[in-house]
């Protein structure tokens, strides 16, 4: 978890989109979540979150295949504290991890 995050960044996601999918209602919680092809605009206050996406090609590390997706997101209307906390929850949502 970071500890800011501005308006405008990207992410490099080791996830599959039928993952990303599965898992994008619980990361935005309360908020409105709308989805369509490529793309999803989470409704946070008076502002909103828009999430655009696309498959990268595989990461491999030895016999280990990751798929991954390239995230951008864009806070429009969300002030500072507001992006923490919702952040706040979509990392952990999202995080993955291993033993």
């Amino acid at each position: 978890m970071q500890s800011f995050y501005p308006e405008r960044f990207e992410r490099d996601m080791a996830t599959t989109e039928a993952e990303w999918l599965a898992a994008l209602p619980r990361a935005a919680g309360e908020h409105p979540c709308v989805v369509h092809t490529g793309c999803a605009e989470i409704h946070i206050d008076e502002g909103r979150l828009l999430l655009q996406w696309h498959a990268l090609p595989p990461r491999v590390i030895a016999l280990l295949r990751l798929q991954r997706l390239a995230v951008a997101f864009a806070f429009e209307g969300v002030n500072d504290a507001a992006r923490q906390r919702f952040m706040k929850r979509f990392d952990l949502t999202m995080q993955r991890g291993g033993g």
